[in-house]
Formats: structure tokens, C-alpha cells, sequence
């Protein structure tokens, strides 16, 4: 892969940390995070090393403001971006439908669908400028089978799914859009919100008997990168948990 200036999205830990580590050799990286400021600081001290250049950059991306503040500090430290990888995201809490609240949904979707969308439109000039330009989305199985309480994170998540598809028949040829949907995987996001038996149940479902690390979606996302000829798609990774 030739030299690329990337930015990821919630790269401070998890699938966006690996990510960086695993598209890092060689290339330039802008990382944004929101909370998880330590982590950030200590994954570009990890990097520096091995990449062209590195940069962190703090984001609110749940506003339209921290979207728009986010893209303006990327064009003020590139004029040229080849990879845009849409990470942040997350469960806020879990909710039945029956309890679903005006202020989750819009919270729900502002994290997991809005930042990405937004971000993606205020990038497209930058990339219009970038060599086999790229975005890749994550989004998650829970679009592909309703989890109870999950019902809210599920939808905002198959929404980006639609996105994508739309996005990469709009921005074609010239820009990629690309998705990953991440099944069960070894991560902060499921000690929060997943019991231990739950997990060992999803383990147990899933024909490769164990569940994802961050490193299995990062190398997915990878593929998506250096795949010139694929877009419009969302690849899962999540052991045959969900197949179609």
C-alpha cells in the first residue's frame, strides 16, 4: 500500500485503536477521539515510530458543531485525504421497545448514524483530492437480527448500512464507501452492556467457537482499503454468527 493520510474515528481503544495499529506502517494518521484521551495520547506515543505522521485531535462528533469542528482541524493539517474509517460509536444503554425515549433515539442516532454521515459529506472534498479514496463504516450484527433492549442501537446501526450503499452509488467512481459489520467481539463496548453468560451463549452459537478481537476487524477494514474494486458492500466478521 502506498503512502496514505487516513482519519479514524474513535481510535482512542478498541476497533478504532486496532485499526490504526494495523494501517499505521508507512502512512499518516489523524485520530479523533472524545473520552478517551489517555488512551489517544498513549497510542500516538505507540505509533510515532512507524507511521509518517501522527495526530490526535479531540471531537464531540454528536453534534453537528463537533463534526464541523472535527473537519475543519482535518483540513487545516491536510489538503488530501485517501481513507476515511467511520468508527465511533457505541450502545448508550439498552432500552425495550415499549420504554424507547424520544431523547435515546435521537442520542442513539446521533452517535452511531449522524457523526458518520455528516462527517462523511464534510470530508468528500478532501477526498475527492486522495489517491483510490475510501470510506469504510462500521456497523455492527446486531443490524441483522433484532437484539431485545438492542432494538434502537440495531437500527441506527442499519441505517449506516443503507448509507453506504447510497453513499458509494453517489460518490462513485472516483470515492469507495464500504462497511464492516463486527459480530461478537472482545471489547470495552461488551463488558458494559453484556453479561458473561450472554457472551458464552454467543459463543456457543457461533460455528467458529470464539468470539472476535479488535485485530479481526481491523485487517477486514484493511481488506476494504486496498480493495480497489469493491464497493457499495458490508463484509461481515463475526465467526458465522450470522451468515447470508
Amino acid at each position: 500500500m502506498s503512502r496514505k493520510t487516513l482519519v479514524i474515528t474513535g481510535a482512542g481503544m478498541g476497533i478504532g485503536a486496532a485499526t490504526a495499529r494495523q494501517l499505521a506502517p508507512g502512512n499518516r494518521l489523524i485520530l479523533q477521539y472524545h473520552t478517551s484521551k489517555a488512551d489517544a495520547l498513549a497510542l500516538r506515543e505507540e505509533l510515532a515510530p512507524v507511521c509518517a505522521d501522527i495526530e490526535v485531535i479531540e471531537a464531540d462528533l454528536t453534534s453537528d458543531a463537533g463534526c464541523t469542528a472535527l473537519s475543519e482541524e482535518i483540513g487545516k493539517r491536510t489538503d488530501v485525504l485517501d481513507v476515511l474509517v467511520n468508527n465511533t460509536g457505541g450502545m448508550i444503554e439498552r432500552q425495550s421497545v415499549a420504554d424507547l425515549s424520544w431523547e435515546h433515539l435521537t442520542a442513539t442516532f446521533a452517535l452511531n448514524t449522524f457523526s458518520a454521515m455528516r462527517l462523511t459529506g464534510l470530508c468528500t472534498g478532501l477526498l475527492r483530492q486522495g489517491t483510490d479514496p475510501c470510506v469504510v463504516n462500521v456497523t455492527s450484527i446486531a443490524m441483522r437480527h433484532g437484539a431485545p433492549t438492542a432494538t434502537a442501537y440495531g437500527a441506527s446501526k442499519a441505517a449506516m448500512d443503507a448509507f453506504t450503499r447510497g453513499a458509494a452509488n453517489e460518490l462513485a467512481p472516483l470515492i469507495r464507501v464500504n462497511a464492516v459489520s463486527p459480530g461478537i467481539i472482545d471489547t470495552r463496548f461488551h463488558k458494559r452492556v453484556t453479561s458473561e453468560a450472554k457472551m458464552q451463549q454467543f459463543i456457543e452459537s457461533t460455528p467458529l467457537k470464539r468470539a472476535g478481537n479488535v485485530g479481526d476487524v481491523a485487517r477486514t477494514i484493511e481488506y476494504l482499503v486496498e480493495s480497489t474494486f469493491v464497493t457499495g458492500e458490508t463484509i461481515d466478521c463475526n465467526g458465522g454468527l450470522s451468515m447470508r
